[in-house]
């Protein structure tokens, strides 16, 4: 399995409107600009989001983006799934009609587990959690900074 950069960007998009929403809803640009990607590459991922209910946005000159539920109540399982789709090892696992060896595959049950423990460690993360990590690491860089 591999991310794309879009799975990657959702999750720090979030990350982003997370840090900054307490001040209001988070203009796509001031997104773009910390995350130093193009405004139109944050706004596709912004409409996937929105699509899933991950984000609300909101018009008019104080207008922006806020997540539409609290991040202890967002998985990084449910951004990855908004953002990247069907997320699977091998084709197989979400298609049988992809395996010649349905029924005799002695590898499924390898596959199983894997996206198995995939699925269980994204679900376990929540947006709050890469919070308070990042907060973290930004804080023993200052510590160090200052030594």
């Amino acid at each position: 399995m591999k991310l794309s950069t879009r799975g990657r960007y959702a999750t720090r998009i979030l990350l982003c409107i997370a840090r900054e929403q307490d001040g209001g809803p988070v203009r796509k640009q001031l997104i773009a600009d910390r995350e130093r990607v193009s405004s139109d590459y944050v706004e596709q991922i912004l409409v996937a989001l929105r699509s899933s209910g991950l984000v609300n946005s909101h018009r008019g000159a104080k207008g922006g983006f806020t997540l539409a539920r609290g991040p202890a109540d967002i998985t990084i399982w449910e951004v990855l799934q908004a953002s990247e789709g069907p997320i699977g090892l091998v084709p197989c696992l979400g298609n049988e009609a992809h395996c010649r060896h349905t029924g005799t595959c002695v590898t499924r049950t390898l596959w199983e587990g894997a996206a198995t423990l995939l699925h269980d460690y994204f679900q376990g993360v929540t947006l709050k959690e890469l919070v308070e990590r990042e907060e973290k690491l930004i804080g023993e860089q200052v510590l160090m900074y200052d030594i």
